[in-house]
């Protein structure tokens, strides 16, 4: 029963981390950083259910501790009734969401997060502890999996947060029954505690690898799209390297690591940069994947390697905890505000590739190490500071955004890039400033749809960019767009002049489109253009038929709708085609191609206007229910 308390209490663990984070993406514009936010929270409440745990092996009142624990419990499952905030206003996003998370799953995942150590320690229920921990490793690892391939595509949101509700309070029931059953027996006497030396190591071989999967999967959302998937795959090797060192010592081979480990710092590396030269989403998963799997397996190796005797566990256990809370804070809170940009992935294997020298390596001399690791940082510094150009960079919530200056003359541009999507461009020689760029050029459908509306217009424009589309604007019209970013808006109004020159009225939303759409009365609009992109695609909660509905609520009855679906790694036309049908809509897709003189993109936007009988050939999503995998190019 004891296994079947701790197999399942790691299944819900992590089962809840995606749907909790999949319900807040719409609140902050789908960012990425909803996931990185998350994961300090989850990172934070498993830390402090060590803690308590490692209290309750100390704890000389038995019966007091399961009188409060089946009390926590209780009030657990009441909490659980309580709906997910929607209403927090003036907190940073990252404290926003970190209210939410407390207040909607806080107690019962710090409880969850209890159950492993608490029953190996203060119950004594196995010979290999650390056997159970290695099994409750892989079954995070197989609940992780189950979840984007399994449960996403097949259950709604509702449903889901309702089977694991379900499922908590039998596994509660479960390990309650096992807390009353079984006589804990005290301990003659609190355990010697371990060296705070060694308490650090441990502490640090634990952050590592968290910084290391945690960057990683914010790179990866930020080039591709803020989903589960791109989530749970640097989170799963992670696990699994976990699994694999602590299940026997045969799966950490430092003889072969010694060979491994450069090619895994050149992988990642590389993989910082693929976007610059792939096209494909797979080959960037395969390359950052191999190279943080042997990292981490390395850091996860060592410290599988230095674990103490039983007596130590939950003390062991806590240092684990805290190394992976820290990592996640890192890479969370700290690295937003110390770096303009994403650098704490090199930076971290800088560390990690310093550690390998001293434990893989042999190297033993302080100066030689120092040494060492002022070149390879000041040789770090430099090689990202060559790639990462001239321009003004601000990093926040949303990402870096980053100004930059390219070409020379006449050609002469200036970019704003967020990650690796470019938001806009403009001409720096004033004859050719007005010139609509990127995926806004004459050819374009958005610009197509407004040049057939008659005067006065009144256009609603989700996402800012570089104020691109106020180009269009004419005497007596009214363009209204909505950001979430401000730093958008302060870069499109102080670095680009679109917005200033506009010859209409030009208005300015902060916050997310649909949730102030919401808010808005009917704003009569000729021409709604939907144009956010979170990684390379359009946020899930703009692409859904309650999203559809709320546009046309603020569309005339002849009004458009415009949809940007250009996209490198997801095909977006048959989401859109069937949203479209589904709401009785007729869509027409229009193509246009590059021109480098104009510096126009490749587009492809889609046109939806008018009546139409056509029939959904497929599932139509729904703030319930979506499915990015299916449309992976």
């Amino acid at each position: 029963m004891a296994g079947a308390a701790i197999f399942l209490s790691a299944l819900l663990l992590f089962l809840i981390q995606p749907v909790m984070a999949r319900q807040l993406l719409p609140l902050f514009g789908g960012s990425a950083g909803v996931w990185a936010t998350s994961m300090l929270f989850f990172q934070a409440l498993l830390l402090a259910g060590y803690a308590y745990a490692h209290g309750a092996v100390r704890h000389i009142n038995p019966q007091l501790f399961r009188l409060t624990h089946t009390a926590l419990a209780l009030l657990s499952g009441i909490l659980l009734a309580v709906p997910l905030p929607v209403n927090i206003h003036g907190l940073p996003p990252a404290a926003d969401i970190l209210l939410r998370l407390s207040i909607s799953i806080g107690l019962p995942y710090f409880l969850l997060a209890s159950t492993t150590p608490l029953i190996q320690a203060w119950l004594a229920v196995h010979p290999q502890p650390y056997r159970l921990y290695a099994v409750s490793n892989f079954t995070s690892l197989a609940a992780l999996l189950s979840y984007p391939f399994l449960i996403e595509p097949r259950l709604g949101l509702g449903l889901q947060r309702l089977v694991w509700t379900v499922a908590y309070a039998a596994v509660m029931l479960l390990i309650l029954s096992r807390l009353w059953s079984v006589r804990a027996e005290p301990r003659s006497g609190p355990p010697r505690p371990p060296h705070p030396r060694q308490l650090a190591v441990w502490a640090a071989l634990a952050a590592l690898p968290s910084i290391l999967w945690i960057a990683v999967a914010n790179q990866l959302s930020q080039s591709v799209a803020a989903i589960p998937l791109l989530w749970i795959f640097p989170l799963g090797l992670y696990l699994l390297a976990f699994t694999l060192v602590f299940q026997s010592d045969r799966w950490y081979h430092p003889g072969i690591l010694r060979w491994l480990i450069p090619l895994a710092v050149l992988a990642v590396l590389a993989g910082i940069r693929l976007h610059t030269w792939s096209r494909s989403a797979w080959a960037g998963l395969s390359v950052f994947g191999f190279g943080l799997f042997v990292l981490c397996l390395f850091c996860l190796g060592e410290l599988a390697r230095r674990r103490p005797p039983q007596a130590q566990l939950t003390a062991y256990y806590l240092a684990i905890a805290a190394g992976g809370a820290l990592g996640g804070a890192v890479v969370s809170l700290a690295a937003p505000i110390v770096f303009d940009d994403h650098y704490e992935l090199p930076a971290a294997i800088v560390v990690i590739v310093l550690l390998a020298m001293v434990l893989l390596y042999g190297y033993r001399s302080r100066a030689h190490l120092v040494r060492l690791a002022l070149v390879a940082g000041g040789a770090t510094a430099y090689a990202l500071m060559s790639q990462s150009g001239t321009g003004h960079k601000t990093r926040n919530f949303y990402g870096t955004l980053e100004v930059r200056d390219a070409g020379k003359g006449e050609a002469a541009l200036r970019e704003l890039v967020n990650g690796t999507i470019l938001h806009g461009s403009q001409f720096l020689a004033p004859p050719y400033r007005a010139i609509a760029t990127t995926y806004y050029g004459v050819d374009s459908g958005v610009a197509q749809a407004l040049d057939k509306l008659p005067g006065p217009r009144r256009a609603g424009l989700i996402g800012l960019g570089v104020g691109t589309l106020a180009r269009y604007a004419r005497q007596g019209d009214v363009f209204r767009f909505y950001e979430i970013n401000p730093a958008v808006i302060e870069a499109a109004t102080t670095q680009f002049t679109f917005v200033k020159d506009s010859l209409g009225r030009v208005e300015v939303v902060p916050g997310d489109a649909r949730l102030s759409l919401e808010l808005e009365a009917p704003q009569r609009y000729n021409l709604l253009a939907v144009d956010a992109f979170a990684g390379d695609s359009i946020p899930v909660h703009l692409l859904t038929s309650q999203a559809f509905a709320l546009y046309f609520r603020h569309l005339e009855p002849e009004g458009v709708l415009a949809l940007h679906v250009t996209s490198k790694y997801y095909d977006l036309v048959p989401v859109v085609t069937n949203l479209a049908a589904a709401a009785g809509r007729q869509v027409r897709f229009v193509r246009s191609p590059s021109n480098p003189r104009h510096d126009t993109k490749s587009a492809v936007w889609a046109l939806v206007q008018g009546r139409s009988s056509e029939r959904p050939s497929g599932p139509v999503w729904t703030d319930d229910y979506s499915n990015l995998i299916s449309i992976l190019k």
